[in-house]
């Protein structure tokens, strides 16, 4: 792990924390809708959000 500052470290686990909440919420959101269109668009948010989540944890290795 490159040497990162106790900020940065706490400023990671929280945008970590806010990708993994947005995360679910996405994917309940898609499991309740109705319309395919609307189901998609929170789907693809849920990628979108674990995607990024993948992409800080990178910073702790």
């Amino acid at each position: 792990m490159a040497n990162i500052s106790e900020l940065d470290l706490q400023n990671l686990r929280h945008l970590i924390g806010g990708c993994d909440t947005t995360h679910c919420k996405m994917k309940e959101y898609a499991s309740w809708a109705e319309d395919e269109k609307i189901r998609e668009f929170f789907e693809q948010g849920a990628k979108s959000a674990m995607e990024n989540k993948q992409q800080l944890m990178k910073f702790l290795q």
